[in-house]
């Protein structure tokens, strides 16, 4: 029954190819696979929501998707909820309204089979097939200095994809299947014996493939611009959804098949994740646009879940209660805060025709709705308690001590955590300081006649605003299904 939720939007970029009314398409697929998505939710234990097509029987390749544990169904959650808020938001350029939805629903398609395949050359062919129009959309419908950014990220997620793929095969080949479940109850069993150098190769090389594709630091340099010139629904799925497949390919692999590989590598791990928050924290500080603003934090608070990933691999065979519900809990709040904002900035610039920030001023007397949702979600994104971002990032910081032995005093982990809480205070400078510019003061000429959301804004605004309240009040709604 997964399939359904994979075919359901390729279908509908089929019917969109064939002459139907290409944005109803889009919503109408998107709205299905968000009720079939809660409906999995709900029933994701049940083993009917599982597929198994055999596809190659040398070497063994099966179209497989199921549940390997509640991660993939947080996973799937994150992105239908942010896939149906995409199609919603935005508006597609006159004439090409057939390559703006359809890419969108392609890109939903690939994350949602990445999330729930449980065979391994599926859960990277389907990140590929989610690749392919995300570039098409910067290249060919994004602003600015669109296809010198295209590029950039084609070539860095092509190196990320490649070096990956090695890994991965790598993987398969010490594992003898290319079955993730297998994999996981031979760990599990401790009969799957994979060899200490071995580990520590195959780890640098998932670390790599899935760090460049999550913008670890030193190769995040793509993100920001991507980011900035993408259209709003690619924007808003990239970040809030896509990128997420790194962060759930180390949990879901590298920690627990190569622990004494991954922990081989946990001090250059630490330094770099620092990198995402520190250093990329200062550039955001430093941007003018807002696009570009918030490109950067969301590099800079992936450093946050490759802490909580730094904590669950500190200490191999020993138990980190809260580092693996931490980090998933964070990549959700992340993914819906972030699109939020994309999906709102976008809003912005087409009532003003600017994201620069020196040119915005007093929006929220010609738009308070508009002024309260981007106050609600930029304080979400800095971790006010209440909404969602704070559980996870709380749960990040108390991770890194989970395993704490004072008598051997502070090890890579915690020294990382208490300068990673610096963050806490960037965040709340550079976002404090957009919205003081973007809202507050006096209006300038090109707030003055802007107009405040619709209902069609407001629709995927408020969507994400209450999942944001909701996970916020009560974390166990999404904790509950990792337990």
């Amino acid at each position: 029954m997964l399939l359904l939720l994979v075919l359901l939007p390729i279908a509908a970029f089929v019917a969109i190819l064939s002459g139907t009314n290409a944005r109803l398409t889009a919503i109408g697929a998107c709205a299905a696979n968000l009720v079939l998505g809660v409906i999995a939710a709900l029933t994701w234990d049940k083993g009917f929501w599982e597929t198994n097509l055999p596809v190659l029987e040398r070497p063994s390749l099966h179209l497989s998707l199921g549940f390997m544990d509640g991660m993939s169904v947080i996973m799937l959650l994150l992105s239908v909820i942010v896939a149906f808020a995409a199609v919603l938001t935005g508006k597609a350029p006159e004439g090409r309204e057939r390559l703006y939805y359809g890419s969108s629903l392609l890109i939903a398609a690939g994350a949602i089979g990445a999330f729930v395949a449980t065979d391994l050359f599926f859960f990277y062919a389907f990140h590929e097939l989610a690749l392919i129009p995300t570039f098409l959309m910067i290249g060919m419908l994004g602003r600015g200095d669109r296809k010198a950014a295209a590029w950039k990220i084609t070539i860095y997620l092509g190196f990320g994809s490649l070096v990956l793929l090695a890994g991965l095969v790598w993987l398969a080949a010490v594992a003898g299947t290319f079955d993730m479940v297998e994999m996981r109850d031979l760990a599990a069993a401790g009969t799957l014996a994979i060899d200490p150098a071995a580990q520590k190769g195959i780890a640098a090389f998932l670390l790599v493939g899935f760090g460049v594709l999550v913008s670890l630091f030193p190769f995040h340099s793509w993100a920001a611009p991507a980011y900035a010139s993408a259209p709003a629904p690619t924007a808003m799925l990239h970040a809030g959804v896509l990128k997420k497949f790194g962060l759930y390919g180390l949990l879901r692999l590298a920690v627990p098949l190569l622990p004494e590989g991954v922990n081989a590598w946990l001090v250059p791990l630490c330094v770099l994740l620092l990198g995402n928050i520190l250093w990329v924290g200062f550039v955001t500080i430093s941007q003018k646009r807002l696009d570009g603003m918030l490109g950067s934090s969301s590099v800079m608070h992936m450093g946050y879940i490759f802490l909580a990933i730094a904590a669950l691999a500190a200490v191999p065979g020993e138990t980190n209660a809260y580092a693996m519900p931490a980090a998933v809990l964070l990549m959700f709040a992340h993914g819906i805060s972030i699109a939020m904002l994309f999906g709102l900035a976008d809003k912005i610039e087409r009532v003003t025709g600017t994201l620069d920030l020196d040119q915005l001023g007093g929006l929220a007397k010609a738009a308070p709705s508009l002024a309260f949702l981007f106050g609600l979600v930029g304080m979400a994104s800095i971790g006010l308690p209440g909404l969602a971002n704070f559980a996870g990032e709380v749960m990040v910081f108390i991770s890194a001590f989970a395993n704490y032995d004072p008598a051997a005093g502070l090890g890579p982990v915690q020294i990382t955590c208490i300068l990673a809480i610096w963050g806490v205070v960037i965040s709340a400078i550079y976002m404090l300081r957009a919205y003081r510019k973007i809202f507050q003061g006096p209006q300038v000429s090109v707030t003055e006649s802007a107009s405040d959301l619709t209902l069609w804004d407001r629709a995927p605004a408020l969507l994400l605003a209450v999942t944001l309240l909701v996970v916020g009040i009560y974390p166990n709604l999404l904790l509950s299904f990792l337990k």
